[in-house]
């Protein structure tokens, strides 16, 4: 009696897979009604909507019978900066199959949306059963790859259920997700259905294999390969070689106005000799010109940078999009922004150049970020004054600036070559 009393007890408790999955089912369609409703008064809410509303015929009108098609699907544009390594593998050793690459979120979208890394970018319908079924239908992809953190219950049932083969990369499992926890059965089967799961790390490995996930591999993350296929590529920028002309040059990229609290009392008041580039993550005009206004150096927008003489300048705001990658390799000191409440940015497109990488608190989770903290090669500061002595320090002793430069530039090359193990394994599928 003891045993039933006990076993109905944890029925109670425990609620079942298939109810979860049509409260999950719910609460999509739901989510799908609000967001309208918000796009009347948001307009990047109002791109994600807009957007999904043409991807059927859109597909429709690209996609042409007898096409064989790769799906490579990212939440935004950090995972397609992810996935991109992999993406142009495919297009160079697969020239016969159209890549077709699937965005969440409109931030991606909307910087690549006209990318020629692929065939086809659109926007991924909601993770509706219909949607699911549609989409697939019109598509039809010999091998699906999705990046990281992307997980949709109801697009993964419909890819398992067509055998078509569909890997994970670039993933990282932690405790605290969904996928562990006594009620996210339905999301533990949603990775149930990947015929492959390629990680970060040896924890990951662990978790999945305690939720009966045997087919894993340890690849690393394929940023690695991303930011070291960045040196190989023209960095070079003419206004920037004008703009340092010779001097030391901080570069605090996707600068939060957090993170620009810290900046700008240094680069008021600090070294003299040292030019900074600021590259903002919101570029709006009414943000742009409050953040030069705050500055009371000789301060110049690339907006401007016509006929002008950029080595009289000290301080030059990026106030468009697309060179952040470029301009840090004139650093010798970089800022990535994010770490104060948004969010940390890619700490590894500075990393690769060997230069110091300065952050600011919040950077759990980031593992490249926790990885070179515990190194010493990405530096934290809490506050303006800690900024201050940090960037005073490494200015001061030439030789501790590139050691903790040496130690980001080791750390990447180390860790790069997953693209070459998801490759081998995408070579068995097709």
């Amino acid at each position: 009696m003891a045993a039933n009393g006990i076993y109905i007890k944890k029925r109670i408790l425990a609620p079942n897979e298939d109810s979860v999955f049509a409260i999950y089912n719910f609460a999509v369609q739901l989510s799908a009604l609000f967001l309208k409703l918000i796009a009347l008064f948001h307009p990047k809410i109002k791109l994600f909507v807009d957007g999904r509303k043409e991807v059927m015929s859109y597909l429709k009108k690209n996609i042409s019978e007898g096409d064989s098609i790769i799906w490579v699907h990212t939440a935004s544009l950090g995972e397609f900066e992810q996935g991109l390594p992999i993406i142009e593998q495919l297009k160079k050793n697969y020239p016969e199959y159209r890549i077709l690459v699937t965005f969440f979120s409109p931030s991606g979208y909307e910087v690549k949306k006209n990318t020629a890394a692929a065939d086809m970018v659109t926007y991924l319908p909601m993770d509706t059963k219909k949607n699911a079924i549609k989409f697939l239908d019109l598509v039809n992809p010999k091998l699906v790859i999705f990046v990281k953190y992307e997980i949709w219950p109801n697009y993964l049932r419909a890819l398992s259920q067509r055998n078509i083969p569909t890997l994970l990369i670039s993933a990282l499992f932690k405790e605290n997700q969904i996928y562990f926890k006594s009620y996210g059965g339905f999301m533990r089967k949603a990775l149930h259905n990947f015929t492959h799961i390629f990680v970060q790390d040896t924890k990951s490995i662990e978790l999945l294999s305690k939720i009966n996930i045997k087919n894993t591999a340890i690849s690393g993350d394929t940023r690695f390969d991303r930011v070291i296929e960045i040196l190989e590529r023209d960095n070079n920028l003419a206004f920037m070689e004008n703009f340092k002309n010779g001097a030391k040059t901080l570069v605090a990229g996707s600068t939060w106005p957090d993170d620009e609290e810290v900046l700008v009392p240094y680069i008021n008041t600090g070294e003299s000799s040292l030019k900074f580039v600021l590259a903002p993550h919101n570029i709006k005009p009414e943000h742009i010109n409050k953040l030069k206004s705050s500055i009371n150096k000789k301060t110049i927008l690339y907006s401007e940078l016509e006929n002008k003489d950029l080595s009289a300048y000290e301080v030059l705001i990026i106030d468009t999009i697309g060179l952040l990658t470029k301009i840090y390799s004139y650093a010798e000191i970089s800022y990535v922004g994010g770490g104060f409440a948004t969010g940390l940015h890619n700490t590894l497109e500075p990393a690769v150049y060997g230069i110091p990488v300065i952050i600011g608190p919040s950077f759990k989770g980031f593992k490249e970020a926790e990885d070179l903290v515990n190194k010493g090669g990405v530096l934290v500061v809490k506050s303006p004054a800690e900024f201050f002595t940090l960037v005073n320090d490494l200015l001061k002793d030439e030789e501790h600036l590139k050691r903790t430069g040496d130690i980001n530039s080791t750390y990447v090359s180390e860790n790069k070559g997953a693209s070459i193990q998801i490759m081998a394994y995408v070579r068995t599928l097709i």
